[in-house]
């Protein structure tokens, strides 16, 4: 009782301490704000970082999904090129025998690097093979053959039991057959192997003569087995994660799943082992093959966590029969983030130290005087009128306000009004020293609204990079159905398509530039990854290409154009992108004119600082850009148009023209006057008078470098 008696007096006394009192003022919003501070900086990085990882896994997927839709479409172009070689067409025409057509498709099969190939006859029987099935015996009821008798080749990925492997090749049976092994996580069964094989097959027509000599369609079957096929799936990882695409020593792992059981992967059970026969975890089977979605998150791979992705496979008529994942290890990043946490931390733990020393010394020097004219007021109230603070301790600065406060205490008696006007002056520089801490807090509010600012515009640019790279992906698809059904197009009509070689050979060039717009695409979103292709270009001749193709807008317009092209030097430009500008130039022009007007496109050449070169003014008759809108024309995502419109046109325009050297400048009426106005650092462009808008409006010139200055 007595212990405690005593620890509640000291407390009572320490709490009654000025010196505790102003240690408290100084580390309470210390120690109350800045753990607060951390923990909700830790919750907000932990989640972005996540979602950084997922963004980074499922942008892995979609790589690995394009890999392997190109696997089949190559294995597809490879057997339909096959089934219409003249060599098997001769071998057909000349009736060979089935052991003659066997060694024929023996020999394709080695040169095409597949596991087999099967030559049908129009009743699903087989003709020829390159092993294993006997002539007579049918291949299997599977959809690609009825569409490939329709006329339609195609390639699918299907499921094969064992029975039906043996028949194709005997060794495909040996090489599809896995022991399942026991996995963490996995949902039960009562399996312990598994001997279906997931076989990747492309049926083409192909013209063979009937029993009765007449001439009908056949089939050619060319298949690969993916079970245990290691390059398949070790490709599909040095394309995903090619050496040194992951930081801080994750590793990278790509696999191929039958059902649920990995049949090819780079996942290591042991050191040198693979996991084949493991299985995946029962809340990724149920997600991907039960509910048919793809799984974004960490998932527990055989023996460690990784940040994953996995997405349905689907055979032949829809049924989703294996899965194709890839992911990176999660313990590194882990271990980062919580390497950050403890750094913050102990930088915490160091900034509390080093400002408790510092608040125990500031609390002293204030204390010991506070406390001393205390005594001398008590004193005084006391009494004794000659009681004075005196003499400051030796370790009190003489600068320090409080010592000189208790030193104007001392003369408070005899100097009043000295003291007073001591006090009017400390006030002065009290209100400045207020000003100067208002200006460098408005100054510092006005520097952090700024970074918002430009955070935000960094987020949005990575957006619309992120989404660029997904459209440019899912465009390919179809851009290659259509380049494959116009090729086979002009093979069929063979001279009866020489009516329409030029629409056909116009489509071709529009599929090209589809092409190109894709890998502008990615290029916007991997700008490091893709360089132009540079060509000496006539001014001359991109004018009149890019006219052609905004033909149709023209045509909805009232515009009357007006060429003047004495341009004769080309330019070194990648010409795709030059008309991109152009076209971007042409159609701004034609939507400032929509009750019609004059476009005048202009080329010509010009040397600037003894580079040569050449220049493209667009000019049109509008009604102009107000000088406040002018200086943020090539801002990004600035736009006038409320109902469309991204942006970005002006600004991607900007960043095309100045990689190869070149700039474009823009010039409009000034206010009340005819004459043009530019908006470049320079005094203009020299010639802007010649390109000067028919009445009045707007111009924008392209000029370009005779050598492209681009890195």
């Amino acid at each position: 009782m007595g212990s405690l008696g005593i620890l509640a007096r000291l407390g009572a006394r320490f709490r009654g301490s000025l010196r505790f009192k102003l240690l408290a003022l100084g580390l309470g919003p210390l120690l109350v704000a800045v753990p607060i501070l951390i923990g909700i900086l830790a919750g907000w990085g932990a989640v972005y970082y996540d979602r950084l990882l997922i963004t980074k896994v499922q942008s892995d997927l979609a790589v690995a999904h394009g890999y392997f839709r190109q696997v089949k479409d190559v294995l597809d172009r490879r057997v339909e090129a096959l089934a219409g070689s003249e060599r098997l067409a001769r071998a057909l025409r000349e009736r060979s025998s089935p052991a003659a057509l066997g060694e024929l498709l023996r020999e394709m099969r080695r040169q095409l690097g597949i596991d087999f190939l099967i030559l049908l006859d129009g009743e699903g029987r087989v003709r020829a093979a390159s092993s294993g099935p006997t002539p007579g015996s049918r291949y299997g009821d599977w959809p690609i053959l009825r569409r490939a008798l329709s006329g339609h080749a195609e390639a699918e990925v299907d499921i094969f039991n064992a029975a039906q492997l043996a028949e194709i090749d005997p060794g495909l049976t040996a090489k599809a057959h896995t022991p399942l092994i026991a996995t963490r996580n996995a949902r039960a069964t009562q399996r312990t192997e598994e001997t279906s094989g997931m076989v990747m097959h492309a049926a083409a027509p192909v013209a063979v003569a009937t029993r009765d000599g007449s001439v009908g369609t056949g089939v050619l079957v060319g298949g690969l087995l993916l079970n245990k096929n290691l390059d398949f799936v070790d490709r599909i990882n040095d394309i995903v994660y090619p050496e040194g695409a992951l930081p801080l020593g994750s590793i990278g792992t790509a696999t191929l799943f039958l059902d649920d059981v990995r049949i090819a992967t780079n996942v290591r059970l042991f050191e040198n082992v693979r996991a084949i026969g493991t299985r995946v975890s029962a809340a990724v089977r149920n997600t991907v093959l039960d509910q048919g979605r793809t799984w974004l998150d960490r998932a527990f791979v055989v023996n460690d966590w990784y940040v994953s992705a996995y997405e349905p496979i689907v055979d032949s008529g829809g049924k989703r029969v294996g899965m194709l994942y890839v992911g990176f290890l999660e313990a590194p990043f882990q271990h980062a983030r919580w390497l950050a946490l403890a750094a913050v931390a102990l930088l915490f733990v160091l900034t509390v130290t080093v400002a408790a020393f510092v608040s125990l010394r500031l609390a002293r020097h204030v204390s010991q005087p506070v406390g001393r004219m205390h005594g001398t007021m008590s004193a005084i109230e006391a009494g004794r009128i000659e009681a004075r603070v005196g003499a400051h301790p030796p370790d009190i600065d003489e600068a320090d306000e409080l010592a000189e406060l208790a030193a104007h205490f001392d003369r408070l008696l005899d100097r009043l009004e000295a003291q007073t006007d001591a006090l009017q002056r400390w006030g002065h520089e009290l209100d400045g020293k207020v000003a100067e801490r208002t200006a460098e807090l408005a100054a510092a509010n006005q520097t952090l609204r700024s970074a918002q600012q430009r955070l935000v515009m960094s987020e949005k640019l990575a957006a619309i990079g992120q989404l660029a790279a997904g459209v440019a992906h899912e465009i390919n698809n179809p851009v290659a159905v259509i380049q494959g059904n116009l090729d086979v197009l002009r093979e069929t009509l063979g001279a009866a398509a020489e009516p329409a070689l030029a629409e056909i050979r116009l489509i071709q060039d529009q599929v090209f530039r589809i092409r190109l717009i894709v890998t502008k695409l990615l290029q916007f979103a991997r700008p490091a990854e893709y360089a132009g292709y540079l060509e000496p270009v006539r001014l001359d001749q991109v004018v009149q290409d890019s006219l052609v193709l905004v033909a149709h807008q023209l045509k909805k317009t009232c515009v009357e154009v007006v060429q003047v092209t004495p341009a004769t030097r080309p330019v070194t430009i990648n010409r795709n992108e030059l008309q991109q500008v152009l076209i971007n130039l042409i159609v701004n022009a034609l939507q400032a004119m929509p009750g019609g007007g004059t476009l005048l496109l202009t080329t010509g050449d010009r040397e600037e600082n003894g580079i040569p070169g050449g220049y493209v003014a667009v000019a049109d008759s509008g009604p102009g850009i107000a000088p406040e809108i002018r200086e943020r024309l090539f801002d990004p995502f600035f736009t006038t148009k409320t109902s469309d419109g991204t942006g970005l046109g002006l600004w991607v325009s900007q960043g095309l023209v100045q990689r190869y050297g070149g700039r474009i400048e823009v010039a409009s009426p000034r206010s009340g006057s005819p004459g043009m106005q530019s908006t470049s650092p320079r005094s203009g462009i020299p010639g802007t008078q010649s390109d000067s808008p028919p009445a009045g409006g707007s111009v924008f010139t392209v000029w370009l470098p005779n050598e492209a200055q681009a890195a």
